[in-house]
């Protein structure tokens, strides 16, 4: 997951300027982890302890209340009950790469997709969106063409996925909803050519552009089966302790 995280640190400059262009610096002295980070971890954390989806999004967010969550997740996540709230924003989509490395069956990956996603997102688009991604990771993960991922997200999702990123930059805006971003992220992960690629095209798409990355950057780690060397390091200086001690528990339980 660790591919998703890089993303989300790499896309963090560009979410409120936009870019239309693959030539930028992977690192700059403001790049962070954002809320796609923590709760990416959150839901890893779950994962690994067997604890429930909410409470472990919940305790994080906490503990991380200025990662850059929107109005009504952070209300959530300050909320005594587990309410979700209809959401069909790409929340449900940025975190749900660890589902996608953790299990190893199509029909088991789908199922705790939808229980990630519904304990906020539970607007069918949200859990969709979550779904999508998470199968993704897992057939990349599998060995799966890229062929095979583009007909089996399209046809059980119905996403148009035979668009190519360079169709969809020129007018492409800023939008956070899982169907107007989880396609695009998918596309650029299948438009690339390495793991870098994907996530450099995914932000010039010029709109969302960490949760972008961070979808792409997970399907691609799980497909390329590497992350360049360099990212890896940078990534890891960025991270605080504790997030990073959840990260390296997951890759090694998983073998990532």
């Amino acid at each position: 997951m660790l591919g998703a995280i890089a993303g989300d640190v790499i896309g963090s400059v560009y979410e409120h300027r936009p870019i239309k262009t693959t030539e930028f610096s992977l690192f700059q002295r403001h790049c962070r982890f954002t809320d796609d980070t923590v709760m990416t971890v959150a839901i890893a954390h779950a994962i690994l302890e067997q604890t429930d989806y909410a409470a472990s999004l919940k305790a994080f967010g906490r503990r991380y209340p200025n990662a850059g969550y929107g109005g009504a997740f952070i209300e959530w996540i300050f909320e005594p009950d587990v309410r979700p709230y209809n959401s069909w924003g790409n929340g449900s989509a940025m975190r749900v790469s660890p589902v996608g490395f953790a299990f190893d069956d199509a029909g088991k990956v789908l199922i705790e997709a939808r229980r990630s996603a519904e304990v906020s997102h539970n607007h069918p688009e949200g859990m969709k969106g979550a779904e999508a991604a998470a199968l993704a990771v897992f057939l990349a993960r599998q060995g799966q063409s890229k062929e095979t991922i583009r007909e089996e997200i399209s046809s059980r999702f119905g996403y148009h996925l035979k668009r190519r990123v360079d169709e969809i930059r020129p007018t492409y805006r800023f939008d956070v909803s899982c169907q107007g971003s989880v396609p695009e992220a998918i596309i650029a992960f299948l438009d690339s050519a390495d793991y870098e690629d994907a996530v450099r095209k995914a932000i010039s798409l010029g709109g969302d552009s960490d949760t972008l990355a961070c979808i792409a950057g997970g399907i691609a780690q799980a497909f390329y089966k590497s992350i360049p060397l360099a990212i890896v390091g940078r990534v890891r200086e960025i991270l605080p302790e504790d997030l990073l001690g959840v990260v390296d528990r997951f890759n090694q339980r998983y073998g990532l």
